[in-house]
């Protein structure tokens, strides 16, 4: 009986020792590795340390990768296939959130996860409530954009800017290789101006690339004979625009602003709306890969929860990035900080007010449609500049 009772008690030494272990490893601060294809750090970043500084029990460390968004679905699943997780979180825009949804690379997370995100789709704002619902469960929107399309150009060499599609391509072939723009794959205001034409052209059906866009796909073969290259992203185009080897390009708001502020493209350069525009929105989303363990998914769903706080969402006015940046309700640029307000009081536009409320705002294409829609220009545009 002695033997039995101190055989019993031993095991429940040993038991109590192994679950306090265990307990104690399951505590144990994480490291989250978060990939960028969408330049949303820039409003984030902050955010994430200030999560980090917070709860520094539940994160050891968060490192930071930016990566181009074309590249990202396939070294995904290249790491899925290899049965590695070797990032956490990324945050991208509509472009490599389609593509993973397309190739089923991300984690749904409502309705499947929605008790680690209790009331996240009642804080959204009415515009990017609507942007959420493009995500089909797979991400929380983070930042939010009425985009474009916009024609920014230099007025020391443009006195009578286009304001309409067929202005832009007389003003083009008057002008070989002045106007520029990115591959929309890899480019907000590229993948705006690609989605924005359809609406302004009358195309008879905008939300159908492959069979409703005859007028877009005509258009854009028509101005592919005077644009000299598409760069892999819109930073370049900033670039060459600012240091005047290009006198136009296509913009939306953020990129509008937030190149004049970092002084990459002159201050007094200006935008043109075309007269029948349609604003495609914009936004931003934080996803998770399939894979990531458990442990850390638990601190992750609560860092997304964080960020949608209207302390974090204030931050996203930053310098004018992602303008306006906020995408739950009742965060104004009062919020921001000092430096944000100053900067959108300096190189914010007044003229968007009236035309974020006199025109019309329609949702990005669907996941499916857009990849499509990449697919064409990448097949019918795009690499005819190589042949």
């Amino acid at each position: 009986m002695r033997q039995s009772l101190f055989t019993r008690f031993r095991g429940g030494i040993a038991a109590t020792f192994f679950l306090s272990m265990s307990l104690q490893a399951m505590c144990q601060p994480v490291a989250i590795n978060i990939v960028d294809v969408a330049g949303d750090l820039q409003l984030t970043q902050k955010g994430f340390e200030a999560f980090k500084a917070k709860y520094p029990n539940l994160v050891s460390n968060i490192t930071y990768t930016n990566a181009p968004a074309p590249q990202l679905p396939g070294k995904i699943k290249a790491m899925q296939a290899a049965g590695r997780s070797d990032i956490d979180l990324v945050l991208t825009g509509t472009d490599a959130l389609a593509a993973g949804i397309e190739q089923k690379l991300w984690i749904r997370l409502l309705p499947d996860n929605g008790t680690a995100f209790p009331g996240a789709l009642d804080k959204y704002a009415p515009g990017p409530r609507k942007m959420q619902d493009l995500a089909q469960g797979f991400g929380l929107e983070v930042a939010y954009m009425p985009a474009g399309p916009l024609i920014e150009y230099n007025p020391a060499k443009v006195s009578d800017p286009p304001r309409t599609p067929d202005q832009l391509l007389q003003w083009c072939k008057a002008h070989p290789n002045k106007l520029i723009y990115a591959r929309p794959a890899n480019s907000g205001p590229g993948r705006t101006f690609l989605m924005g034409l359809p609406y302004v052209l009358g195309d008879k059906d905008p939300k159908d690339p492959t069979n409703g866009w005859d007028k877009t796909w005509a258009f854009l073969r028509q101005l592919n004979d005077c644009i000299p290259y598409y760069p892999g992203g819109t930073s370049a185009v900033m670039k060459e625009l600012g240091e005047g080897t290009r006198d136009m390009t296509v913009t939306v708001t953020g990129w509008d602003i937030n190149p004049r502020a970092l002084g990459i493209v002159p201050a007094d350069f200006r935008v043109q709306a075309f007269d029948n525009m349609t604003w495609v929105n914009d936004a931003h989303y934080m996803v998770i890969p399939k894979g990531v363990p458990k442990e850390k998914l638990d601190v992750i769903y609560k860092l997304m929860n964080f960020m949608l706080e209207p302390a974090q969402q204030a931050m996203t006015y930053d310098d004018g990035y992602f303008y306006p940046g906020p995408a739950i309700k009742g965060v104004t640029v009062e919020q921001a900080t000092a430096h944000s307000q100053e900067v959108l009081k300096k190189y914010g536009r007044p003229e968007y007010a009236k035309l974020l409320a006199d025109r019309p705002h329609v949702l990005p294409l669907s996941a499916e449609a857009m990849v499509a829609a990449f697919q064409k220009w990448d097949r019918e545009v795009g690499s005819q500049k190589n042949r």
